[in-house]
């Protein structure tokens, strides 16, 4: 099993620091997202990355010479970094060469939520926080007949239950062709500013998806800076 990383963005809406570095640098208690990312792969026996870079990415890469996980890291450039985040995971489809956890690369989180999800029995998974309801931005998983339908921020009509996605999706090796594909639908009508997550649409009908709820355990995606604070002062102490 390896990760690939999705890191490439600018993070528009957290400007006032990512002006200065990309989020996956952002530092939380002295050690930056990206670092702490490696260590909890290593952690759950993940010891290759596949990392998708684009803006700044030259800090990203100084970055990993500079700390040595313990996980071997390939980088792949997505020169088109103001796109949607599906420019990002296209880019990264040849590396779906094995079963792989796509991972958002602006998430603080404990190891227990990343080794819930290699450990799922379901061989592709999404993680689900069943303790949010959304409110606004949230983008949630969504639940009907025992399977993920949908990991949007626009809910269906009909569903069973949602909660807030992690960020993290696990794909087994033998499903990868039906992500590509959902991808490809999209990226052949030159849809270029969506969010990946949107476009996996025809992977969850194609594909049964399960999901692990880790309601509880904390976690936090940083999209504002707000989220930076809320990450420092609640998040942190609880890792």
């Amino acid at each position: 099993m390896k990760a690939v990383i999705l890191a490439a963005g600018v993070g528009k809406r957290l400007w006032e620091v990512t002006q200065h570095r990309p989020k996956c640098l952002i530092e939380i208690g002295g050690r930056s997202l990206l670092h702490r990312y490696l260590a909890s792969l290593r952690s759950v026996g993940i010891h290759q990355a596949d990392i998708v870079v684009g803006y700044k990415q030259e800090m990203i890469r100084a970055a990993v010479v500079a700390n040595d996980c313990g996980v071997r890291v390939s980088f792949l450039v997505n020169e088109q970094f103001h796109r949607g985040s599906i420019s990002s995971l296209w880019i990264a489809r040849a590396s779906l060469d094995d079963d792989v956890i796509v991972m958002d690369a602006d998430v603080l989180f404990h190891q227990e939520i990343l080794r819930r999800l290699v450990e799922s029995p379901h061989g592709n998974a999404l993680l689900m926080d069943d303790t949010v309801k959304q409110t606004g931005e949230e983008c949630m998983v969504v639940v009907e007949g025992g399977r993920v339908i949908a990991l949007t921020k626009k809910m269906p009509l009909r569903y069973d239950y949602a909660g807030e996605g992690v960020g993290f999706l696990k794909v087994r090796h033998v499903d990868a062709p039906y992500v590509i594909a959902s991808l490809k639908d999209h990226v052949d009508r030159e849809a270029w500013q969506m969010e990946y997550e949107d476009a996996l649409l025809g992977f969850f009908r194609d594909v049964k998806v399960g999901h692990e709820k880790i309601g509880g355990l904390p976690w936090t995606e940083i999209d504002f800076v707000e989220d930076v604070t809320k990450a420092e002062r609640e998040v942190l102490p609880r890792l």
